[in-house]
């Protein structure tokens, strides 16, 4: 399933493919899927392709399309402070991204039928932790996984406010998967080939959306325990965070939010949202991809031919009035005898700059929470803890 929209030179190129699409919709989402780099879940020699619209599969290890997370992403509405259940959570992937959204006070759970590859997305997790320059840029909720079928969950867990399914449900399950749903829930899943949403409205009333035609493999049925007792599998613990991980986070926010210098939001407003701001952290808000382009420039060649400059430019010419003369503006442009001034490429790329709203020079990214972390009045091992142990 995939290949709705064209190939990406990088994973910003993709997330733009997926926004001129309409697959991707909200900033909320588009920040979340800008901060994971795809090509990170992907086995090395398998990267160059993961910035096409496609699923990819290797043994246990599998990824859906990027159109298809996208729509998840979308459909599922997600806030700050919402409990997740992921069912299916594969490589990890997804739920990263979810977890940058729902932030520190959220909750995050993944059921996934493979050890091997909980294993490999406690692997991919861990890498984004330690190396990622997004991580920094947001209050994260930290996915946690349990190796099991997703069909044996006891009846008497705990409700979530979003789930999703990464395999095809049939009409058999529906019923069990809408009762993991708090009411005000959302439920996303492929049923019968069409990826739906749905929605509790009321104790026993629910509404359904059909959003657009999937292939997913169906859902792995249970088998059939020797002794005649039902497997059940326990779901991560809702646990409660300790004093120092809430004096971490807590340091950090206030480390993140800006100062009061005229921008960001006033002192004594706090909000712990999962997306932060990508401008807080000294980057445009539209990704890296677009600090590395360049606008056109007009490039002019001077002559010097008797002591005088004259300009050859690759510019169009200057447009005519109705007697075919040039314009005033040409006229002004050039000096006292006629010869026409040298334009100043600086002030070209300032206004190109101001039409097309793109950076022209390259800034090294300045982690200013690593920044501030470093210059506390603390011992080395508290401010390894703030910054959870990353080198970079």
């Amino acid at each position: 399933m995939g290949g709705a929209v064209s190939a990406g030179e990088d994973n910003d190129e993709l997330i733009d493919n997926l926004k001129e699409a309409h697959y991707i919709r909200s900033e909320l989402v588009e920040r979340a899927f800008r901060a994971i780099d795809r090509a990170d879940y992907y086995l090395d020699e398998y990267r160059d392709n993961a910035y096409k619209d496609l699923a990819w599969r290797h043994g246990n290890i599998h990824l859906s399309a990027p159109c298809i997370y996208s729509e998840v992403m979308e459909a599922l509405d997600l806030h700050p402070g919402l409990s997740f259940l992921n069912l299916g959570s594969g490589t990890g992937y997804l739920s990263t991204m979810v977890g940058l959204i729902l932030g520190p006070f959220g909750v995050n759970h993944g059921v996934e039928l493979h050890p091997d590859v909980i294993e490999y997305a406690y692997q991919k997790l861990d890498y984004f932790i330690k190396t990622s320059d997004s991580f920094d840029k947001f209050e994260f909720c930290e996915p946690s996984f349990v190796a099991g079928n997703c069909l044996e969950i006891p009846p008497e867990c705990r409700q979530y406010d979003r789930v999703y399914c990464g395999a095809g449900v049939q009409r058999e399950h529906e019923e069990y998967m809408k009762n993991l749903l708090k009411v005000g829930g959302v439920l996303v899943l492929p049923l019968e080939e069409k990826l739906t949403k749905i929605t509790r409205t009321g104790q026993s009333s629910w509404e359904t959306k059909k959003i657009i035609a999937v292939s997913f493999a169906p859902l792995v049925l249970p088998k059939h325990n020797t002794n005649g007792k039902p497997k059940t599998v326990p779901l991560p613990i809702f646990e409660v965070r300790t004093l120092q991980e809430l004096a971490r986070i807590s340091i950090r926010h206030a480390l993140r939010v800006p100062r009061d210098s005229g921008e960001g939001p006033p002192r004594g407003r706090i909000s712990f949202g999962g997306g932060r701001s990508l401008g807080v952290s000294g980057l445009h808000k539209y990704g890296p991809r677009f600090k590395r382009r360049r606008v056109h420039r007009r490039h002019c060649t001077s002559v010097v031919l008797a002591n005088k400059h004259v300009l050859v430019s690759n510019s169009s010419p200057a447009p005519l009035d109705n007697n075919n003369n040039s314009s005033r503006e040409e006229e002004q442009a050039r000096g006292p005898r006629g010869e026409e001034e040298p334009v100043m490429e600086e002030e070209e790329e300032e206004e190109e700059e101001r039409e097309t709203g793109e950076l022209l020079r390259v800034e090294p990214p300045v982690n200013l929470l690593r920044e501030r972390v470093l210059c506390l009045p603390l011992p080395e091992p508290l401010k390894m803890y703030l910054l959870y142990y990353r080198e970079k």
